[in-house]
């Protein structure tokens, strides 16, 4: 048996996964012969038959599924060593992009950035401020660096750090309602009502809704300073970030609806970014800072997570 390359057995790791020999190809960024020459000297030098071409789909063999499943380690590794070695080249990043999503408290995030940033001249910060699924869209068309947003934490390419929740809570201006607030509101009692939703600055990615109550005339921002300003005037009403609406809330500016049938939310707010693609040195220093941090992030929102706790137990007591 000749030795193999680990081109060849790349190529035959992406057939696999592509189910194809053109897909395989696109996601290798070669021509389809390549990949078709270098699968077929695997099989050569191996003396095994991997794949079936005899169907629709290429299809492994026995043979094929037990050599692709030892293969993955290698092949993770060598991923992993790639990546080390950009991370050598990289040296000192002259700027890095940071998405600030909708949900999070500025104040905060950005007193954080500034220390940092403060002591990096030579790095300059792009700030981004993106709603609703715009942050995760910047972040996997290689247009973030790290995001500070909800994600979905079963996706495997990210890595996060949990910086802390935030609670989602539906609120009225006083007299906004035609009738009296209660636990037993209904959502198709709000139908009638114009609600404030948030526009989603996601430019090609499938729409994401949030709490929208179906057929209620919508009003649509891009960012929560103008949703709870409308809110406040009594244009509309919808949910808003707890931290925002501590004082409104406990002088009675703003009120909550939070009951059994609309029930708000609690978001875990995180600092993510892609686990499959190399950091240079300053985006991990940042990283650690931010994890350094990251309990006293938590520890300034306790006030307002207190204020939206009390109006709750206030509500369930009527």
């Amino acid at each position: 048996m000749s030795a193999f390359t680990l081109h060849d057995l790349q190529c035959f790791d992406a057939v696999v996964r592509a189910g194809g020999f053109q897909a395989a190809a696109a996601a290798l960024h070669r021509s389809h012969p390549a990949v078709f020459a270098a699968v077929a000297k695997l099989e050569r030098q191996l003396g095994l038959s991997l794949l079936d071409r005899s169907g629709y789909r290429v299809q492994p063999t026995a043979a094929g599924l037990s050599l692709h499943r030892r293969a993955q380690s290698l092949l993770r590794e060598l991923q992993e060593l790639r990546t080390h070695a950009e991370q050598l080249a990289m040296g000192e990043e002259s700027e890095l992009h940071v998405v600030i999503g909708d949900l999070c408290p500025r104040t905060q995030a950005l007193a954080l950035l500034g220390r940092f940033f403060g002591r990096c001249p030579g790095t300059r910060l792009h700030l981004h401020f993106e709603a609703v699924s715009g942050p995760w869209e910047r972040l996997f068309d290689d247009e973030a660096d790290l995001i500070v947003h909800r994600i979905d934490k079963s996706d495997a390419r990210l890595e996060w750090i949990d910086l802390c929740e935030v609670a989602m809570v539906p609120v009225v201006a006083p007299g906004f309602l035609p009738f009296p607030i209660t636990r037993a509101i209904r959502p198709e009692q709000m139908r009638g009502l114009t609600q404030c939703i948030m526009r989603d600055s996601a430019r090609h990615s499938p729409p994401q809704d949030y709490f929208t109550v179906e057929g209620a005339h919508q009003c649509t921002v891009a960012d929560q300073a103008m949703k709870k300003d409308i809110i406040a005037h009594g244009m509309g009403w919808g949910h808003m970030p707890g931290f925002m609406i501590e004082d409104e809330l406990r002088d009675g500016r703003l009120q909550s609806i939070v009951g059994r049938y609309l029930p708000g939310r609690r978001e875990q707010l995180v600092v993510a970014r892609r686990r499959d693609r190399a950091q240079g040195p300053v985006a991990n220093r940042l990283w650690d800072y931010l994890l350094e941090h990251a309990p006293a992030f938590r520890d300034s929102l306790k006030p307002a997570a207190a204020t939206v706790r009390k109006t709750a137990a206030r509500k369930k007591t009527r």
